[in-house]
C-alpha cells in the first residue's frame, strides 16, 4: 500500500481509530484536570465530540478524502462539547476546508491542511492560551510543514507529527505554571495526542490495544437529551407533528441544491426543523406528520443516509407514565412565537427549577461532568420558539459551544458569558424585556460583576496547588474559581470559605444545597451565620447539584 498519497477510505479508518483510542483513554485525560475536582471532563468532552465526528465519517466512507473530511467536520461541529471539544472541531474544520476539493492528498497537502486547522482554531478562540491543545496542534503542524519539504511518505510524516505533538505536550507545563505546580501536562493536548496515535497506527498497519466501541454512545446520549428537553412541555394530544424524523442526504447532483430553499420547502412539512449542510451532505431534523413525504423530498436531492423515525406520541405517553401529568401541565408549549426566549444550562433539578422560576424558558441539564453539545444548545434554541434568544452557559467550559450554537441558529442569539450558576442567576434577574438584545447583553453582563461565587467540593486525588497540600477526599473551598482552602470536615470548610468571602459590603447570601449536603449541615451554617453575620439576608434553596455540596452566591 502506497504511503505517498492518502485517500478518503484510509483517512476514514484513521478518524475511527483515533476516536476509539481517545474513547479508551478518556478517563485518563479527565484525570489530568488541573484542579483535583470531581468534574474534570476534558476527556469526556473530547471523546463525545470526536465520536460524533467519527459517526458521520462512518456513514460517509468513500475514496474522495475531501468529502470524508467534510463529514468529519460536520459531525464534530454538531457534537462539540466544552472548550476542548469546540477547539477540536475547529482544528478539523480548518483541516477539512483545506482538502475539500481533493480526491486524495500528498504528504505536503496533508501537512498544509494541519496548519490550516491550527489557523482556524486560533481564530475561533478570543484569547488563545499557550500551553494548551492549541500549542500542541500548532507545534506539530509546524513540524509537519517543515518535514514535508523532504518527506513524501505520509506514514513517516505522521511519525514526525506525533513525535512533535508528544514533545510539545511535555512542554506545556513550562508554558502554563499551574500545570507545572500540579505536576500534569495539558489534558486537551493529551487528547489530541491520542487521536494522532490512532492516525499513525492505521497508516503503519499496527494494532492499538483493543478499545470499546465509541460509535453508539453519542446517538444514545443525544436521543436521551432530546427526550428530556421536550416531554415536559406538552400533552400527548397536543403533539401536532408526531414523528421525530432525523436523516442525512448525500448530495448527488440530482437537482441544484440551496440550503435556504431546502429549509423553506421542508418547513411546510412540520416544525422543530434543523438543516445543516455543506457541499456534499445535508443533515435534517424535523417533527412531521408525514415522515415518508419528508424522506421522499430529501431523496430528490440524493441518497438517504442514517434514517431514524420515532413516534413521539407513544414516547410521550410512556414518559408521562413516569413523570406524572401534573409536571407536564406546568410547562405547556406556547402556541405563538414569543419575542424573547432564555436558555440556561443547569446542573441539579432544584437549580433548574430556580432558573425557570426567575425567567428561563428552557433549561438544559448539564454543566459539571457533562457539558451539553453545540447540537443540544441549537435544539434548545428551537424549543424556546422565540425570535430573540439569550443563552446563559453558567460554566466557563460551555461558553464556546454556546457561541458556536449561536452562529448556527437562524434566530437572533446572544451569549451572556456566565461562568457560574450565581453569575447566571444574577444576569437573568437583570434581564429587561423592554430592551433590545445588545442592551440586554450589556445590562446582564454588568449584573454578573456584582455577585461573588463560592463552591465547596472534594478532591479526587492528592495534589499541591497555590501553596495548599491537598489529599484525596479533602473538602476544598473555591472562591471565584480559585481553591483557597482545604479541610477534612465539610461544614468546617464551608464556614471557613464564607469567612473568606463575606465582607462589609455583602448584603445577600444565597445558599444552594447540593445532593451531598444534609439539612443538618444547612442548619449548622445558618446558626453560624446568624451568630457572626446577623445583618446579612440569607436565602437557602435545595439545588440538588451533584459534586458540589454547597454553592454560595454573595451580593
Amino acid at each position: 500500500m502506497s504511503n505517498t498519497v492518502l485517500d478518503g477510505k484510509r483517512f476514514a479508518e484513521m478518524v475511527i481509530q483515533g476516536a476509539n483510542h481517545l474513547s479508551a483513554n478518556a478517563k485518563m485525560v479527565d484525570a489530568l484536570n488541573v484542579f483535583p475536582v470531581p468534574d474534570g471532563d476534558t476527556g469526556t468532552n473530547m471523546n463525545l465530540s470526536m465520536t460524533s465526528g467519527a459517526k458521520e465519517v462512518k456513514n460517509n466512507v468513500q475514496e474522495h478524502i475531501g468529502k470524508v473530511g467534510a463529514a468529519l467536520s460536520k459531525g464534530l461541529l454538531m457534537g462539540a462539547r466544552g472548550n476542548s471539544g469546540v477547539i477540536l472541531s475547529q482544528l478539523f474544520r480548518g483541516f477539512s476546508k483545506a482538502i475539500e476539493q481533493k480526491h486524495q492528498v500528498t504528504a505536503q497537502e496533508f501537512a498544509d491542511a494541519l496548519e490550516s486547522g491550527v489557523e482556524t482554531a486560533y481564530k475561533a478562540v478570543m484569547k488563545p492560551v499557550e500551553g494548551t491543545i492549541l500549542t500542541v496542534a500548532k507545534d506539530s503542524a509546524k513540524k509537519a510543514v517543515q518535514a514535508a519539504k523532504n518527506q513524501k511518505d505520509i506514514a513517516l510524516l505522521m511519525e514526525d507529527v506525533l513525535k512533535e505533538a508528544r514533545a510539545s505536550l511535555n512542554r506545556t507545563p513550562d508554558l502554563l505554571p499551574v500545570l507545572k505546580e500540579v505536576g500534569v501536562v495539558d489534558s486537551g493536548g493529551q487528547g489530541l495526542v491520542l487521536v494522532y496515535e490512532g492516525f499513525l497506527a492505521v497508516l503503519k498497519g499496527e494494532e492499538l490495544p483493543e478499545t470499546p466501541s465509541a460509535l453508539a454512545t453519542m446517538n444514545d446520549l443525544v436521543s436521551a437529551e432530546h427526550h428530556k428537553s421536550i416531554q415536559g412541555h406538552i400533552n400527548t394530544e397536543d403533539i401536532e407533528f408526531g414523528y421525530c424524523t432525523e436523516f442525512m442526504v448525500k448530495l448527488e447532483g440530482k437537482r441544484p441544491f440551496s440550503e435556504e430553499q431546502f429549509r423553506q420547502d421542508l418547513s411546510h412539512y412540520g416544525d422543530s426543523l434543523l438543516v445543516i449542510s455543506d457541499d456534499t451532505l445535508v443533515k435534517i431534523h424535523i417533527h412531521s406528520e408525514q415522515p415518508g413525504e419528508v424522506l421522499t423530498y430529501g431523496q430528490s436531492y440524493g441518497s438517504l443516509v442514517s434514517m431514524k423515525i420515532e413516534n413521539m406520541r407513544q414516547q410521550h405517553t410512556d414518559i408521562i407514565g413516569e413523570q406524572g401529568e401534573a409536571a407536564v401541565q406546568e410547562n405547556k408549549a406556547k402556541a405563538e412565537k414569543q419575542e424573547y426566549g432564555i436558555v440556561a444550562v443547569s446542573m441539579g433539578q432544584g437549580i433548574g427549577s430556580l432558573f425557570r422560576s426567575i425567567g428561563a424558558n428552557e433549561v438544559i441539564e448539564g454543566g459539571q461532568t457533562m457539558n451539553p453539545s453545540t447540537e443540544d444548545i441549537v435544539k434548545a434554541i428551537k424549543e424556546v420558539h422565540a425570535s430573540k434568544i439569550i443563552i446563559l452557559p453558567n460554566n466557563k467550559n460551555i461558553i464556546m459551544a454556546a457561541e458556536q450554537a449561536a452562529e448556527l441558529a437562524e434566530e437572533d442569539v446572544i451569549v451572556i458569558p456566565s461562568k457560574t450558576v450565581p453569575q447566571g442567576m444574577s444576569a437573568l434577574l437583570a434581564f429587561n424585556p423592554g430592551a433590545d438584545l445588545l442592551e440586554n447583553k450589556e445590562i446582564m453582563s454588568e449584573a454578573m460583576q456584582h455577585v461573588k461565587t463560592g463552591q465547596l467540593t472534594f478532591a479526587v486525588r492528592d495534589t499541591s496547588i497555590d501553596g495548599l497540600e491537598i489529599e484525596k477526599g479533602d473538602f476544598m473551598g473555591i472562591s471565584e474559581g480559585k481553591i483557597v482552602l482545604k479541610d477534612k470536615d465539610k461544614v468546617s470548610a464551608a464556614k471557613n470559605l464564607l469567612e473568606k468571602m463575606l465582607d462589609e459590603e455583602a448584603e445577600i447570601l444565597t445558599i444552594l444545597k447540593g445532593e451531598d449536603a444534609t439539612q443538618e449541615d444547612v442548619e449548622s451554617l445558618k446558626e453560624f451565620l446568624e451568630q457572626n453575620y446577623g445583618d446579612i439576608e440569607i436565602e437557602v434553596h435545595d439545588g440538588g447539584q451533584p459534586l458540589y455540596a454547597f454553592i454560595f452566591a454573595i451580593e
